[in-house]
């Protein structure tokens, strides 16, 4: 008796049509399959194939005075775009429902972004949006209030690095997007570094929080233990705009440097070549987008008026190899206009 006809037996293109259906939050998982499954779900066929079916978006927020500003940034509906075309910069009205939380923590996980409160007063509040409709829902409510300093993701899994209200304590909590249940988690074992906000990442498997001045520390969720990434130069003021996690890869925009990748096996920072031509600019947000790098940056000095400045994005190819990483950028595009009082402050990976 034969066997039955295995998925690899199937021609490729029928497999890459298949693979680029699959949620992109379930890829990391399909890599462990393969060497074959690990190329492929990397492949560009899978971001171009993703890019017809208009998988994946952008949100963009700018954070005034008066509020929040997003946007999306989403593939042409044609299938076939110009340059000039192939991304549309839409600017879209999310009515975050609560009234006493301004400018929550903000962290994705495929299709849903998820608003933590807690940044100035002590909350144990969560809101969920799905980007594919639109609309928020109320999610379960963390077990105790308190400030939130850091949101981070691995796996299904937000942690939430934070302080008790009336307590000089740090807690981490997590919540788990399948089950929909918060439990507590190890604390970070040097908790006076995490007692500030800052920006996060997920690096293997840990959540990494990156200062503007550019230090970097990683907490790992499974026994609370952190490690320091160090900086890219002596220089303990060095100034960190912009930063993003491709393929378990940490790149960091530094307005001396330039796009800067971290060697995790030689523990040491190195620049991305070929973007010498990249103009040196200080408002910069990444993200990963069909399997490049977006790298948006505001332009102030070019702004259609006194009033507004311009947003700007190029798309940026990385390659690895044996000598380091290689960047191919796109040709500029402008993307808009924003008022001039509005900072540029999430730029999320969004995808089915």
């Amino acid at each position: 008796m034969s066997s039955p006809p295995s998925f690899s037996s199937l021609p490729i293109d029928i497999v890459v049509e298949i693979l680029a259906r699959v949620p992109k939050r379930s890829h990391p998982i399909l890599s462990c399959v393969s060497k074959n499954f690990s190329r492929l779900v990397r492949s560009p066929e899978i971001y171009k194939i993703r890019s017809l079916l208009r998988k994946d978006s952008l949100f963009i927020c700018f954070v005034g005075k008066t509020g929040a500003q997003w946007f999306t940034l989403r593939r042409a509906e044609n299938n076939n775009p110009t340059t000039e075309e192939k991304n549309r910069f839409v600017s879209i009205d999310l009515a975050f429902p609560s009234q006493t939380e301004q400018e929550p923590c903000v962290v994705a996980i495929g299709p849903e972004i998820f608003f933590i409160c807690g940044s100035f007063n002590p909350s144990s509040t969560m809101w969920i949006l799905d980007s594919r409709t639109g609309t928020f829902r109320q999610g379960l409510s963390s077990r105790a209030e308190r400030l939130c300093r850091s949101v981070g993701v691995v796996g299904s899994k937000v942690y939430v690095i934070g302080i008790y209200r009336d307590a000089d304590e740090m807690h981490v909590e997590s919540f788990d997007a399948k089950t929909q249940t918060w439990e507590l988690a190890p604390v970070p074992e040097d908790q006076g570094w995490w007692w500030s906000w800052a920006p996060t990442v997920s690096l293997n498997r840990k959540v990494c929080a990156l200062r503007v001045s550019g230090n970097a520390r990683c907490y790992d969720p499974r026994d609370g233990s952190c490690e320091s990434l160090g900086l890219p130069s002596k220089d303990k003021w060095l100034c960190r705009t912009g930063a993003c996690v491709m393929n378990n890869v940490l790149y960091v925009y530094y307005a001396r440097f330039g796009l800067m990748w971290y060697d995790y096996e030689m523990r040491l920072w190195r620049v991305v070549s070929g973007l010498s031509h990249l103009k040196k600019v200080r408002s910069v947000a990444m993200a990963e987008y069909y399997g490049k790098l977006a790298f948006l940056w505001e332009d102030v000095e070019v702004g259609v008026s006194g009033k507004t400045k311009e947003v700007w994005c190029r798309m940026i190819a990385l390659e690895r190899s044996e000598r380091g990483v290689h960047g191919i950028a796109e040709a500029s595009q402008l993307l808009g206009s924003v008022l001039r009082g509005y900072i540029l402050h999430h730029c999320l990976s969004v995808s089915d």
